[in-house]
Parts: C-alpha cells; sequence; structure tokens
C-alpha cells in the first residue's frame, strides 16, 4: 500500500460572524497517498479556499485531524505550522508571488532564506532546479524580465527546492493563455510522473481533467471523490485538447507582432525584453549572503 502523503480526518472549519456560525468545512474525510495527482473542485462557497487554507497550513482546523506523513498537525501552534510550511509544503499561486528585486536562481531559493540554510550545495540545487523548468538560460533575470508562463515555472521551481510532502497549486493556470496552461500542466504531469505529490486546487474542469482524480466539494461536504474517468463520465466534460482555435492562433500572432508596450517591455514570443522608458526607473537591491 502506498505511503499516505496527507490525510484528514473528519476535517471541519467553523467561523463565527458576529452571532451566527458559519459551517465551512462540515467534516471531510479524505487521503492522498504519495504520488497522486488530484484536482480539488468545487463552486463559490463549497468550502475549497477553507481546505486550500488547511493543507496548506495556513489555518487551524476548529476540529478533526490532519496529518502529514505521520504527523498530526491539526493542533500546531503558529511557529509549529510556519516550520511546516516552509520545510514541508510546495506552495504554487496563481499570481506567482515572486520578489522582483531577486533573480531566478535567488526566488527558487527563497523557501530555504527562511531557513537559514542558504550556501553554495543549496544555489546548486537551485540552477539545476531552473534548468529543470525550462529556465536554465534565465537564471539571473529577475521576474519583469518574465513572462507569466516563465514566471509561474519559477514557483514551480520554488515549490520544489525543500522536497516537499506535496506541492499545493491554487488556481495555477488561472492568469495563462491556453497555450502557456498546457505548457505548465505539461510540467505538472512531468513532476507527478517523477512521483510528486501534486494537489491542484481549481475551478475549470479542463485543467482538472489533467489529474489522476478529482475531489468536489459542496457546502462544506465533500460531494464526490472519483478516480477522472470517473468524474468525467458523471460531469460530462471532455478531455482537454491542445490545439489552438483560429481566434487564438490570432490572438497570439497580434501578442508576438507588438513592439514597445508602455510599461518599457518588448514581446518577443515567450520572452519579455526589457526596453527603453521614460517612466523607468531602478529597483532597490537586495543583497542576498552566500554562506560558505
Amino acid at each position: 500500500m502506498s505511503n499516505i502523503a496527507v490525510r484528514a480526518e473528519n476535517l471541519g472549519k467553523d467561523y463565527v460572524l458576529k452571532s451566527e456560525t458559519v459551517h465551512a468545512l462540515r467534516g471531510v474525510t479524505f487521503d492522498v497517498p504519495e504520488g497522486d495527482y488530484v484536482a480539488i473542485m468545487g463552486p463559490s462557497g463549497s468550502g475549497k479556499s477553507t481546505l486550500l487554507n488547511l493543507l496548506g497550513c495556513l489555518d487551524r482546523p476548529s476540529f478533526g485531524e490532519l496529518y502529514l506523513g505521520t504527523e498530526n498537525v491539526a493542533t500546531l501552534n503558529d511557529n509549529g505550522l510556519s516550520d511546516i510550511r516552509s520545510k514541508r509544503i510546495g506552495f504554487v499561486f496563481q499570481s506567482y508571488n515572486l520578489i522582483q528585486q531577486l533573480n531566478v536562481v535567488e526566488n527558487i531559493q527563497v523557501p530555504l532564506y527562511y531557513q537559514g540554510k542558504v550556501n553554495r550545495t543549496t544555489r546548486k540545487r537551485a540552477i539545476e532546479l531552473a534548468g529543470k523548468v525550462g529556465l536554465g538560460d534565465r537564471q539571473d533575470h529577475r521576474p519583469q524580465q518574465l513572462s507569466g508562463g516563465q514566471m509561474q515555472r519559477v514557483a514551480i521551481a520554488r515549490s520544489m527546492v525543500n522536497d516537499p510532502y506535496y506541492i499545493l497549486a491554487d488556481e495555477a493556470t488561472g492568469n495563462l493563455d491556453s497555450k502557456t496552461t498546457d505548457e505548465i500542466l505539461c510540467l505538472f504531469e512531468e513532476l507527478n510522473a517523477e512521483g510528486k505529490t501534486i494537489i491542484m486546487v481549481t475551478h475549470e474542469d479542463e485543467v482538472a481533467a489533467r489529474c489522476r482524480r478529482v475531489i468536489r466539494l459542496r457546502d462544506g461536504n465533500i460531494e464526490s471523490d472519483l478516480p477522472i474517468e470517473q468524474d468525467r463520465q458523471k460531469y460530462h466534460y471532455s478531455m482537454p485538447t491542445t490545439e489552438l482555435s483560429e481566434d487564438e492562433e490570432e490572438d497570439v500572432a497580434v501578442t508576438q507582432a507588438q513592439a514597445v508596450t508602455s510599461d518599457g517591455f518588448s514581446v518577443d514570443d515567450d520572452e519579455i525584453v526589457m526596453g527603453d522608458s521614460s517612466d523607468s526607473h531602478d529597483e532597490p537591491e537586495i543583497e542576498v549572503e552566500i554562506d560558505e
């Protein structure tokens, strides 16, 4: 039997608003084996965001238990949760959450800065991860010199730097066009094929269809927990296609033909290059100390 990356047992969360108690999550039970690739879906108010916060150790449950491996993290204090977040969970956000003053390799190492573990060995690992996600030739680029897809690749590399129990991706393709979305999902699939456990929070059936399993929430309860083929048949959606429509192809062509934007950037295929702009200004420098 596979080892368990994360297990929820009767996990619930209540919020008290004035005199009213809101039952955001009503005692859900499920487990995610190591190496699984799970989509969590649900409409607004289903408890999806609440579950995301609990799985990310960003909040504590009102009741129930949450295990990462064999450790119950449900009763940890703030310092304990912070330690778990930085060492054992990899995060990929919709808005990338990169530090503008740091380059690609430095952004990948951010979780290690909080642990005081940045050294030549960890820098070498960050460089290897940059290459793994297709950014080996952009190690010294800062976020403002990268496209949206490239910034998300940095975020994915950052999520792996601590070899986490699982990667928690929150609407990771929400800001990307269809072509770049496919590239990012292919990258997640490659990582999962290597044994990485991935939990993908999404509202898009087309994204969920790339996972192995779908957990659907409604009104704070688990409505269904099915392998992808059964979920697709039950909820009547088709598997995604990577072909672009004529309109999408035209949009891509127009984007690539643009010269320089008002912010001083030029667009050339998948790379954004700094251009001259009268409004441009230097960003403050951040010194990153590397321990021997």
